[in-house]
């Protein structure tokens, strides 16, 4: 288990790092305060994200709230010190919660309580989203004063189409987990209490059976290609069909099936996102 040490040095770790099964699963851990994120947290969360995508063991992540919450959004305390506390609380460019459409590996969402805020921004960066059935959502912006922060209103219509994007922005509403798998917001209602392994079990077999470089290419294909002509799109992949026809990874899956097991890939190196 590793940490990520925040805020205060004598209080337990925000944020906790820990690998199983090819996986790296990163843990919010302010229980307390449902995971309330500070600006340190912010930091440090998104630091563990880029180490994990950089670690060559590492073929998927997972990430989740400790205690009965996933993130409840920014603390409470930040938002009322006023317009220049919040100011320093907006993390740097490379930290933004939408950094993880950015990472190369496959980052699933294992959403086990309460998520509002920039907590739905961290929920909905990931390509995977898991939510327990009891889970509750909320976008909150609205209700706060605030306007769709960290480009969620780039992403969102694209997920779940401009109305229902429009519905959950502008109203600001808490949303159950039938509503939110009704309209697409995530992939799989789990039960309480395993929605971690749920998500685990699918963040490792994708390790297991995947290769790290196309789900790495397809990765950036999906998201890049989202604002592309159609022809533009093909162009490009026919251009990266070239090159895998040649690359190890597809002779190694032929061998495999012949031969009834799991394929042997190469992980990725440390590399630019």
């Amino acid at each position: 288990m590793h940490s990520k040490q925040t805020d205060d040095p004598t209080s337990a770790p925000t944020i906790l790092v820990r690998h199983e099964r090819q996986v790296a699963v990163i843990t919010l851990n302010r229980p307390d305060k449902l995971n309330a994120m500070t600006g340190e947290m912010q930091s440090a969360y998104a630091e563990a994200l880029r180490s994990a995508d950089d670690d060559p063991r590492v073929r998927a992540i997972v990430v989740t709230g400790a205690g009965r919450g996933f993130c409840s959004g920014a603390d409470l305390a930040v938002l009322r010190e006023g317009a220049e506390t919040i100011r320093a609380f907006v993390p740097s460019p490379e930290d933004l919660p939408l950094l993880t459409l950015r990472l190369r590996k496959p980052v699933v969402a294992a959403v086990n309580g309460p998520v509002a805020g920039i907590g739905f921004a961290y929920m909905l960066g990931s390509d995977f989203r898991f939510l327990a059935r009891d889970a509750r959502i909320s976008t909150s912006f609205a209700r706060l004063g605030l306007v769709a922060e960290y480009g969620l209103s780039w992403l969102l219509p694209r997920l779940i189409g401009t109305s229902a994007a429009l519905d959950l922005l502008l109203t600001g509403r808490t949303i159950d987990a039938a509503e939110a798998a009704r309209i697409g917001l995530v992939q799989r209602v789990s039960e309480p209490g395993d929605v971690l392994a749920d998500a685990l079990a699918h963040a490792a077999d994708l390790a297991a059976r995947c290769s790290p470089a196309s789900l790495a290419a397809i990765k950036a294909q999906v998201y890049g290609d989202l604002d592309q002509p159609l022809d533009a799109a093909v162009a490009r992949a026919l251009k990266m069909m070239d090159a895998t026809f040649d690359a190890p990874d597809l002779a190694e899956a032929l061998k495999a099936r012949t031969e009834k097991r799991d394929p042997q890939f190469e992980p990725l190196s440390a590399g630019a996102r």
